[in-house]
C-alpha cells in the first residue's frame, strides 16, 4: 500500500508540474504608435538612394591630405569635401551625387587638375 500511495503522489505531481507548464503560455500585444510605423518606412526608403562620390586623394599624409582638401575648396568650393582615415591612408572625398550622369559632369571638371580622381559608391551604414 505505502509503494502505491509514492506512484500516486509521484503520478499527481507530474501531471501539476505539466498543467503549470502548459499554464506559462501567453501572448503580447505591443500597442505603438502609427508614427513609429510612418518613420519605418521613411528609413527604408532613404537607404535605397544610391549616391555617388569622387575621389580626388589617397595616401598616408594627413598634412598632404588637408593640403589638397583646401586647395580643392579654393578651386571648388560648390561641392562639399570630406577627409576619410582607413589604415593606413587618408582619403579626401568630394561631392555628393545623386545620379551618376551628375558625378560624371563633375569628374569632367576636376580631372582638369586631379588626374587620378574618380568616381565611387560609398557602402552603406
Amino acid at each position: 500500500m505505502n509503494k502505491l500511495n509514492i506512484k500516486m503522489l509521484h503520478f499527481l505531481i507530474l501531471t501539476g508540474f505539466s498543467m503549470a507548464i502548459f499554464a506559462q503560455d501567453a501572448t503580447v500585444t505591443v500597442n505603438q504608435p502609427e508614427a513609429i510605423n510612418k518613420l519605418l518606412e521613411f528609413k527604408k526608403d532613404t537607404r535605397t538612394v544610391e549616391t555617388f562620390r569622387i575621389q580626388i586623394y589617397s595616401g598616408d599624409s594627413s598634412f598632404r591630405a588637408k593640403k589638397v582638401k583646401s586647395e580643392f575648396r579654393e578651386k571648388y568650393g560648390e561641392w562639399p569635401t570630406e577627409m576619410v582615415f582607413n589604415t593606413p591612408n587618408y582619403k579626401i572625398w568630394v561631392g555628393n551625387f545623386r545620379s551618376r550622369l551628375e558625378a560624371d559632369r563633375a569628374l569632367l571638371r576636376i580631372k582638369k587638375n586631379y588626374i587620378n580622381a574618380f568616381i565611387f559608391k560609398p557602402k552603406k551604414d
